[in-house]
C-alpha cells in the first residue's frame, strides 16, 4: 500500500492508518501499518540497515485515523510520556445509525468503570475488580432520521473506551457488530475515526497537530 504521511522530522512519523489494517504484526499475518512505515523510511532517507520506529500508541484494528511513531529511542520515551500523562489530546469522530438521546449542540462527558474479558477481546461496563474509570468527552454534532455524528475526545485512553460509551448511551457505532451494530460495514471496519491529534514534540517547544478527514461514512448520516 501507499503510505499518506502527515507528519515527518527526525524524531516523529505521522501517518494514516487505514481502517481493518493492523498497527502491528498480529495472527492474521495481514501487513501491518509499521512494516509499511519502516519501509517508507528506508526507502525515503536509504537506510541501509534495520530501521527503528517505537510504537506509542495504537488503534483498534477496525478503526481508521492519525497514528504516531518515534523515530528514534528519545522520541519514544517522550511520546510515551505525554500519552501517560495526558498531554495529547485526541479528538474522534463517530457516527451511529441511532439517533442521538440529546439535541444537537449538546456536550458533556461521560464517566464508566470498565472492565476487560481478555478471552473475548470485550469490554463491559462493571465496577469490579480490575475495572478502570474511562472519562469521554463528547459533543453532538448531528442527529436525525439516518442516525447521529458525534465528536468525542477521550480524557482517558481505556481498551474500547469509545466504543462502549456510544453503544452504552444509545449510539452504537456503525458497523460495530461487537457492541450490538445491526450489520457490518464494508471491509469490516465501523464508524470510529481519529481525526485530529494534538502532542508535545520530543525535542522542540512547541505542540505538533494534526488532522485528518473522517471517510466517507461520516457525511452519509447527515446527507
Amino acid at each position: 500500500m501507499k503510505l499518506n504521511v502527515l507528519y515527518d522530522d527526525n524524531h516523529v512519523l505521522v501517518v494514516e492508518k487505514p481502517a481493518c489494517m493492523p498497527i502491528v504484526p498480529d495472527d492474521s499475518g495481514d501487513e501491518s501499518l509499521l512494516d509499511v512505515a519502516k519501509q517508507w523510511i528506508k526507502e525515503k532517507y536509504q537506510k541501509p540497515g534495520a530501521v527503528f520506529l517505537g510504537v506509542v500508541h495504537r488503534l483498534d484494528r477496525p478503526v481508521s485515523g492519525v497514528v504516531v511513531f518515534a523515530r528514534t529511542s528519545k522520541a519514544a520515551a517522550r511520546l510515551s510520556k505525554a500519552w501517560q500523562e495526558n498531554k495529547v489530546e485526541k479528538m474522534y469522530i463517530a457516527v451511529s445509525q441511532n439517533p442521538a438521546p440529546s439535541k444537537i449542540g449538546s456536550d458533556g462527558e461521560w464517566t464508566q468503570w470498565l472492565y476487560k474479558d481478555r478471552k473475548k477481546n470485550r469490554v463491559s461496563v462493571n465496577k469490579c475488580d480490575g475495572a478502570k474509570e474511562a472519562r469521554t468527552e463528547y459533543r453532538v454534532v448531528y442527529s436525525g432520521e439516518k442516525g447521529c455524528l458525534l465528536h468525542l475526545w477521550p480524557v482517558t485512553g481505556r481498551s474500547h473506551q469509545l466504543r462502549v460509551a456510544c453503544a452504552t448511551n444509545g449510539m452504537v457505532l456503525l458497523g460495530d457488530l461487537k457492541y450490538g451494530a445491526r450489520k457490518p460495514m464494508k471491509n469490516k471496519e465501523i464508524g470510529l475515526h481519529a481525526a485530529k491529534l494534538s502532542f508535545p514534540h520530543p525535542t522542540k517547544d512547541e505542540m505538533v497537530e494534526v488532522e485528518l478527514p473522517a471517510p466517507t461514512w461520516a457525511v452519509q448520516v447527515i446527507s
